[in-house]
């Protein structure tokens, strides 16, 4: 009874937390002292921790087989792959200021001419006001991709009937989008010139919900699209509307149209019918398109790029983990998994965006994957640095790994929290190369958070169950330990009534 009792009146609070966190016991009768391998009270702690990183490494794996090889499977952007870069000016031939329309439509017009050079990866973005810029990886002949680039998209109406391409009438007929014809097989009956405005209007005949592209044509167009309709509406013939020599739409025709108002139906969606109306209006483009830069990169200097950055990348992660292990001993094998665990997941994550199409790797890019790098270590050693605090401290190894991760990753959230303001701010702000580098450091911060709660933490309140207490030289704690004991030693020193003055206190 007394053994009981004295039991029960040492317990401090950290034990009582202690005892919470490994959950409430069921077994009944007297207690028997915790080993240092957790015990059955820890084991489902033990269990959780262990399912996280065996979840972790099938993530992994994952990981790893989706971004072999890296040089194959992540986008290389122009600065590194090599090829074109051109920013367009716009401005209306009246000298006055483009409209928010008028760039949607210069912009969709550039688009189709870097698609018709054939080049992937392209990118066609406005920037501001009255800028555009392209980009085109791989490009080796400048001077024919700015020409092309510059030219005027040229709308055209051309009959069905009048096609004597016959691969391009197959596959119109079969429903293929985005057919090109071959020059000198097709003759217009009449150009964009001749439209005064679209307008996206719902489909007035159908309940489905559809939607249609309403024309306005001028005189001569009216005149024109009468002779036409009144011929092929018998047979309901089709009409192709080209734009640069791809045939973005043939409806067929209903009925005689003779004053000059077109609707142009098809059970269109909504982003169909502006798609539509962006090309129709293209042939009356109010706009002139200019140069302001232009840049090509070759893809020697772009590759020595990116091999400096990988050796930059490697020589700082060596240069940390060899920090960490004169520092930390052998809790520096914590922060090499950490930054391995934080890679391999990185690179999963670019070669997912870019097998979607939403990332390239540029320079700028590099830099943020540099500089997360760096975060990553940072928050391994806020963890480290908290968990060795907790053990001066006076509290078992294992609580003080409870609490330095809990603590040290929640200061780490702080930090990371703040910095992926700033780079959400530069991606979404910013334009050109900036926005990679928000891009990639927005990332990186992600996959360190993924990095903490998936690896950190479990990793080192598992390890706290037993094998660093047995083996506190080894993982740079044992001149903790004996801080943590001398301080208790003093405090005891300190209460003990014998040393505050012998007789005159008896």
């Amino acid at each position: 009874m007394t053994r009981g009792k004295s039991s029960s009146a040492s317990k401090t609070g950290v034990d009582r937390w202690n005892t919470t966190e490994a959950g409430p016991s069921t077994r009944r009768g007297p207690r028997r002292p915790p080993r240092s391998g957790g015990g059955r009270a820890r084991t489902p702690q033990v269990r959780r921790y262990q399912f996280t990183l065996l979840a972790l490494a099938i993530m992994l794996v994952a990981c790893a087989i989706g971004f072999m090889p890296p040089s194959e499977r992540v986008t290389q952007g122009l600065d590194i792959r090599g090829g074109v870069s051109v920013i367009l000016s716009a401005t209306k031939t009246d000298g006055s200021a483009p409209s928010a329309d008028d760039m949607a439509v210069a912009t969709a017009i550039v688009q189709n001419r870097v698609n018709a050079l054939g080049a992937s990866e392209t990118s066609v973005q406005q920037q501001g006001t009255n800028s555009i810029l392209v980009q085109i990886p791989g490009a080796t002949d400048a001077d024919a991709a700015i020409k092309t680039i510059g030219q005027t998209g040229h709308l055209e109406f051309v009959r069905l009937d009048a096609i004597g391409d016959a691969d391009a009438l197959a596959k119109i007929g079969a429903g293929t989008q985005g057919v090109r014809l071959k020059e000198g097989t097709y003759t217009p009956f009449m150009d964009g010139s001749s439209i005064t405005s679209s307008a996206v209007a719902q489909a007035s005949a159908q309940a489905t919900g559809a939607y249609a592209v309403n024309v306005s044509l001028d005189k001569d167009g009216a005149r024109e699209f009468a002779e036409v309709t009144a011929e092929l509406a018998p047979t309901h013939g089709q009409i192709a509307i080209v734009l640069d020599g791809v045939v973005n739409s043939a409806p067929a025709v209903q009925s005689v149209i003779s004053d000059g108002n077109v609707s142009i139906t098809g059970n269109f969606s909504l982003d169909e019918a502006k798609a539509l109306k962006t090309v129709l209006d293209s042939g009356s483009l109010p706009v002139t398109l200019s140069y302001s830069e232009s840049r090509v990169v070759g893809p020697t200097l772009g590759q020595d790029s990116l091999r400096q950055g990988m050796a930059a990348i490697g020589a700082g992660a060596v240069i940390v983990i060899a920090y960490l292990f004169f520092f930390y001993q052998g809790l520096g094998l914590l922060t090499m998994g950490s930054l391995a665990v934080f890679g391999v997941v990185y690179l999963g994550l670019l070669a997912l965006l870019s097998r979607m199409g939403a990332f390239a790797l540029t320079l700028p890019g590099l830099a943020g994957v540099v500089l997360t790098t760096g975060s990553a270590a940072d928050s391994s050693i806020l963890v480290l640095e908290r968990f060795r605090e907790e053990v001066r401290m006076g509290r078992s190894v294992r609580n003080a790994a409870i609490g330095g991760t809990k603590e040290g990753i929640g200061t780490s959230l702080d930090a990371d929290a703040v910095q992926l303001v700033t780079a959400l701010a530069l991606f979404l702000m910013a334009v050109g190369p900036v926005k990679g580098f928000g891009l990639t450091t927005a990332l990186g911060i992600l996959c360190d958070v993924v990095t903490m709660f998936l690896f950190k933490g479990p990793a080192l309140r598992l390890l706290a169950q037993g094998t660093i207490q047995r083996h506190p030289k080894f993982w740079g704690i044992a001149s903790d330990l004996a801080e943590a004991a001398e301080r208790k030693g003093a405090g005891a020193a300190a209460d003990d009534p014998a040393e505050k003055g012998g007789v005159a206190h008896a």
